[in-house]
């Protein structure tokens, strides 16, 4: 690897690459490099930057070693170039040098006569406000202004104009810096890529991408378009749009997003969608577009803030009438809370939502931060929610005249038409058992969250839910039936029930291991003022109780149909419970809309993941905890700022009241204050290495030996 040092200092190096010498999987790579060596503590990587920090403990590795490893890396894949995050709005200039220049080139009567030409913008919008009748801080702005230049205090107007820019500033800064942060926590960007014509490969513009073209992508490559692959072979890490850490293999006919990155391999991929088409980019715009949707906190502040605007302009009268003094009224006009309110609060939702998805959480949108953190209870959904999704089969058990080997062949072929979770389970283990079978019955039928009916040899079969099968169509079990269905699921298992011709052909027990860490988070959640867990089944009560028992739920409910699981989110929430739902499947979707805040698992069905407030792209149930304590640790933000500004800035005022501070003075303090909370807004909720390990608090001691056996691994 090409690059130089930039910090050296014991125990932490920060290098930064040449340009072009890393492809942009070559930054991955490294960091999972780095971080699985002993006696490295974090390697963190800036791909935008071109920068690698590695922090190393050097009594376990010395500086020579961990220089020489970067030295001997060999990028594998090719060069690529890393932009910026798409921004509406471009960057002002400097306000600061575009003063000083005029302060020390311009005489007093040019500076005077450019301020008034820079204060006709604030006179024009402020007059707009008042011609709508909206009396807000635009018209506060002019009318500070305006008394400035009526006392033909020129030199006031002059650093009350700088602080506006400096102000507009800051809030487009640190706005653009939120938003690039964000945007590289879901993807990368690729300015060129390789495209196959008649006349061979060609690079290609990335904004010349159009749909049909043939784009090729080699070992360690960043995909810049969705697609469909028509030739080639590759393994594919997904982790950025799926959450899934391992690599996925496509050939021929699969499909491949913008934003993944091949890891080995190489692929031709027919382009469906790119640019702004594709899935990443709708993520992002999608979340841009999200801070349109603010937090109710944030609209209740700047509407709060609005308010304040016409007792300023009162106070300023009143000022006047006591005093007779127009300095001291026209100071009240040049404190204002709004402008602070407005600037700090949907940074800060920025930084969270960027910083969420650096932990593994996709948060679509400033307004669920708040949803998260003012929630008391959450629901489970169970399947593929407390359990890993991955069923397999624990036991056949055939009834009549079926053998174990032909109930479950024919449940295969019945369940291979519908490819969910447990069907999955369903045909894996035929093909275990290397039972082929051929197609025999008529057109098969899915009743959603109940199970398949058809007809097989001139008789109806069908396959599903205890309800479905049982009551639904009527079949009816005798007493050692019952039997063998209760001891299996006092076991904790899911029960497949086949009934061909009006009567029980076999009962199918299903094993779905459950996600580790469930009663560790649930007592968790419960510290952190989620008082109230429910567990939501569609199997039935002895199962039910049998899962609850394990995991800790204190409070389930069983046979939940999909629009019973809605209906119990609804009857909570009309207690006056706000709740988080949490779910994965198709038939948890309902549910999932009508929650507070509706999270669905990396691999949930689409339309869960659609109508989802946030998504678990690590697909770890432990993220929940990282999505609470950063929503509440927000909002506690949000709201100190909020004080911090009214308290300071009432301060200020009263110096403007007793003459106390001038014009100028005022202004300074005022925007000081503003620049101090935008920047306590952009600072990580977070820290370091914070909820990436165990549920629960550790030693000193305990965390060492923890990292110190990984480092091992």
């Amino acid at each position: 690897m090409d690059g130089f040092i930039v910090t050296d200092i014991r125990g932490r190096l920060r290098l930064r690459a040449m340009p072009a010498s890393l492809g942009a999987g070559d930054f991955t790579r490294l960091a999972d490099i780095f971080n699985k060596l002993a006696g490295v503590v974090d390697c963190r990587v800036a791909p935008l930057t071109l920068s690698i920090l590695v922090l190393y403990d050097p009594e376990k590795i010395s500086r020579a070693d961990v220089v020489a490893k970067l030295a001997a890396y060999q990028p594998e894949g090719g060069p690529a170039v890393y932009d910026q995050a798409p921004d509406p709005e471009a960057m002002p200039p400097n306000p600061v040098w575009s003063h000083l220049v005029k302060r020390t080139l311009l005489p007093a009567p040019f500076r005077f006569a450019l301020n008034g030409l820079k204060a006709v913008p604030h006179f024009f919008t402020g007059l707009l406000s008042l011609f709508q009748f909206r009396l807000n801080v635009e018209v506060l702005d002019a009318s500070a202004l305006a008394v400035c230049f009526l006392r033909r205090d020129f030199r006031a107007a002059g650093t009350l104009l700088f602080f506006f820019a400096i102000s507009r500033y800051l809030e487009m800064w640190t706005k653009r810096r939120s938003r690039a942060g964000l945007f590289r926590s879901l993807a990368g960007h690729v300015e060129k890529v390789w495209v196959r014509t008649e006349n061979g490969e060609v690079l290609t513009p990335e904004s010349e991408l159009t749909e049909g073209r043939l784009v090729v992508v080699r070992s360690g490559g960043l995909i810049a378009v969705d697609g469909l692959v028509v030739e080639g072979e590759a393994t594919v890490n997904q982790s950025s749009m799926t959450g899934e850490p391992l690599a996925v293999r496509r050939t021929p006919g699969g499909a491949v997003f913008a934003g993944t990155t091949v890891e080995d391999g190489e692929i031709v991929i027919r382009a469906t969608k790119v640019g702004g088409g594709t899935r990443v980019q709708s993520i992002i715009r999608y979340i841009e577009e999200s801070e349109a949707s603010k937090a109710g906190l944030q609209g209740r502040a700047e509407r709060l803030a609005d308010s304040i605007v016409p007792f300023s302009f009162v106070l300023s009268a009143l000022v006047y009438l006591v005093t007779g003094d127009p300095l001291k009224a026209g100071n009240v006009l040049l404190v204002d809370y709004s402008c602070a309110i407005r600037l700090s609060t949907p940074i800060a939702v920025l930084t969270a939502l960027r910083e969420a998805n650096e932990r593994g959480l996709l948060i679509k949108g400033g307004r669920f931060i708040e949803e998260i953190a003012g929630a008391d209870t959450i629901v489970f959904d169970k399947t593929g929610t407390l359990t890993e999704a991955k069923p397999r089969i624990a036991a056949v058990i055939p009834f009549g005249r079926f053998s174990r080997a032909e109930a479950l062949r024919l449940a295969a072929c019945l369940e291979e038409h519908f490819p969910h979770p447990v069907g999955r389970a369903v045909v894996r283990q035929a093909r275990l058992e290397n039972l082929r079978h051929e197609e025999e019955h008529a057109r098969v039928n899915y009743v959603v969250a109940h199970g398949i009916s058809s007809t097989w040899r001139e008789r109806k079969v069908v396959l599903g839910s205890r309800h479905f099968v049982l009551e639904d169509e009527n079949i009816k079990l005798n007493e050692s039936e019952e039997e063998i269905a209760e001891k299996e699921a006092s076991l904790g298992r899911s029960l497949l029930y086949m009934a061909v011709g009006g009567r029980l052909a076999a009962i199918i027990s299903i094993e779905d291991k459950l996600r580790p860490g469930v009663r560790d988070l649930l007592g968790a959640l419960a510290g952190d003022g989620l008082d109230r867990a429910v567990m939501l089944t569609g199997d039935i009560e002895s199962t039910a109780a049998a899962l609850a028992k394990e995991t800790g739920f204190t409070e389930y409910r069983s046979h939940m149909l999909p629009d019973e699981k809605a209906a119990f989110v609804k009857s909570l929430e009309a207690e006056g419970r706000k709740v988080i739902m949490v779910g994965d499947g198709l038939n948890d979707s309902a549910a999932l809309s009508q929650a507070d805040v509706g999270i669905a698992m990396a691999d949930s069905s689409a339309l869960a993941k659609d109508v989802a407030n946030v998504i678990l792209l690590g697909g770890q149930l432990r993220h929940l905890r990282t999505a609470r304590i950063l929503s509440a640790r927000t909002m506690s933000r949000i709201k100190s700022n909020y004080w911090a500004i009214v308290s300071l800035n009432t301060v200020f005022l009263g110096l403007g009241l007793f003459g106390l501070a001038g014009p100028g003075v005022t202004a300074l303090l005022h925007n000081a204050t503003t620049a101090l909370v935008a920047w306590r807004a952009s600072r990580p909720f977070l820290a370091l290495g914070e909820f990436t390990e165990d549920l629960t608090e550790k030693t000193g001691a305990e965390a060492g030996e923890t990292a110190a056996a990984n480092m091992e691994k």
